[in-house]
């Protein structure tokens, strides 16, 4: 007899369904997993064995083949177990009726018969209901962010026998729902706050800029400045997500089992700090069964990279693709995935290995050509990704002492918050939310400059020797800080600030 199970697989962020077709007939026993099973679910048929055996069902000794469909596309992970599992006691006649048809399972088996929690459910989940699938049993840990899926009704089970128990009309399971907007509600900013930082203000005004825009940011300057003080409070002045968003974050954080178990969905921004001997895969992704890397992890929020010229080189010329594109793509001979990281860079590093090159206060104990060297790890096709290179002078001592307290971060949020929406209200329906996304046209389009704007930005590009890339982050740029004045064009004080946050890297490269 056959027996037909929905499941899912994943492709990047992406579920498509799978459907484990079970054939059990006579001949000498044997048990067969077809359809490109990689070895974890190759390793299915042992524990799906024990766990009917621990819950009191029978195993058929038979000819049992399982088929995997479609079967071009090699299927990864341990949560093939229960659909397995449940196609053998629905081929053996253990799960009567159809009403499994309506069901999509996911779920890894233990020897006892206990589900244990898979990643990757959210986009699984979503999928599901794509296809029309109205019902999905999983493991219960995974049941608050399958539950976030409109549309669909999620049952969560602890063991295979609380599923059969379902089946057979003994006990039902019971349907897990969420509040969307309550969780929303309950998000809370618990970064540290701006008003902790003393002086700095042209930096925080700056990674304000940044902030109301989603432009990548190098902050240089000498030891104990306040570089990672500063880059460690700017979560607390970026935007909520979008429903969107935050569904696409928490996505990517469930493939990559990074998700807490008690967490449904993704409501902050994430914000990733890498060690500096982090390798190239480890910050973009990939791995024998590609995964999401540091770049993709920070999707729609901050990836801090401090003492940027440490890194490998090859792991920062790694970022090159993905910071024009907004992702990353992974090649394999089985497949090609592609991993979003619409990601905002801010970068920390010392001007020299001795860290007080251009100190007003410190002599830099450094030659010409030490100092070339430790400046030249970073590359001028990566620095010319990054939209504003800001110099974070030391911290005076008056400034330290004085009793003012500085700007809060909920009150430049909010006016960060306003430019955002104006961004919204600009982009609506393109998909995209910021002006750092901008394409060439829209560039074109939203950032028209004046006859004396032209001028200013024609003689800036000339001086400065100043990239076409460079020339279009200026627009961006200009763009957002008119956006936090809530002008409709861009002004020549606009356009004059921009380009003020292009000329760190003229100025030391």
């Amino acid at each position: 007899m056959i027996a037909k199970i929905k499941s899912c697989g994943l492709l990047g962020i992406e579920g498509y369904v799978v459907e484990v077709e079970t054939d059990i007939s006579n001949g000498m026993p044997a048990f067969e997993v077809v359809g490109l099973p990689d070895t974890a679910v190759k390793e299915s048929k042992e524990r799906v064995r024990a766990a009917m055996k621990n819950s009191d069902l029978d195993f058929p000794q038979r000819r049992i083949t399982v088929n995997l469909a479609p079967a071009h596309i090699k299927k990864e992970g341990p949560f093939y177990d229960l659909p397995i599992c449940l196609g053998l006691l629905r081929g053996s006649g253990q799960l009567p009726g159809d009403e499994a048809d309506e069901y999509m399972f996911l779920g890894e088996l233990s020897l006892d018969g206990a589900l244990r929690p898979v990643t990757g459910a959210l986009p699984m989940v979503l999928c599901a209901a794509k296809a029309g699938i109205k019902k999905v049993i999983l493991p219960k840990e995974n049941a608050q962010e399958a539950a976030v899926v409109e549309n669909i009704e999620v049952y969560p089970a602890g063991t295979l026998a609380e599923i059969v128990a379902h089946f057979l009309q003994i006990e039902r399971l019971s349907r897990v729902t969420v509040d969307v907007e309550e969780i929303f509600r309950q998000q809370a900013v618990t970064c540290a706050d701006f008003s902790e930082v003393k002086g700095q203000e042209s930096v925080k005004r700056a990674l304000e800029v940044a902030a109301a825009g989603g432009h990548n940011v190098l902050l240089i300057g000498s030891p104990g400045s306040g570089k990672t003080m500063l880059a460690q409070r700017l979560p607390g002045i970026l935007p909520s997500p979008t429903m969107e968003e935050a569904l696409e974050i928490t996505k990517i954080h469930s493939i990559a089992g990074v998700l807490p178990s008690d967490t449904a969905l993704i409501t902050t921004r994430p914000f990733r700090s890498p060690h500096h001997t982090i390798s190239a895969v480890g910050l973009s992704g990939g791995g024998r069964i590609p995964r999401p890397g540091e770049a993709s992890l920070s999707h729609n929020g901050v990836l801090f990279l401090d003492e940027l010229p440490e890194f490998n080189k090859s792991a920062l010329e790694v970022l090159r693709q993905p910071l024009e594109d907004g992702r990353v793509t992974i090649s394999r001979v089985n497949a090609t995935l592609t991993y979003p990281c619409n990601t905002m860079l801010v970068a920390a590093m010392n001007p020299c290995k001795c860290g007080y090159y251009g100190d007003p206060v410190r002599e830099c104990s450094c030659s010409e050509a030490q100092i070339h060297t430790y400046l030249s790890k970073v590359s001028g096709p990566l620095l010319d990704r990054i939209d504003l290179h800001i110099e974070v002078p030391s911290v005076s001592y008056q400034d330290l002492e004085s009793g003012r307290q500085g700007e809060s971060s909920e009150s430049i949020r909010k006016r960060v918050n306003e430019a955002r929406m104006r961004q919204a209200e600009r982009f609506a329906g393109t998909g995209i939310f910021s002006n750092s996304q901008m394409s060439p046209s829209q560039t074109a389009e939203f950032c028209r400059l004046g006859k004396e704007e032209n001028e200013l930005l024609k003689n800036a590009f000339t001086r400065l020797k100043l990239s076409a890339r460079a020339h279009n982050r200026i627009l961006k740029v200009a763009r957002t800080i008119a956006d936090l004045e809530g002008s409709t064009e861009i002004k020549t004080a606009h356009l004059a600030e921009a380009i003020q946050y292009r000329s760190l890297d003229r100025k030391y490269w």
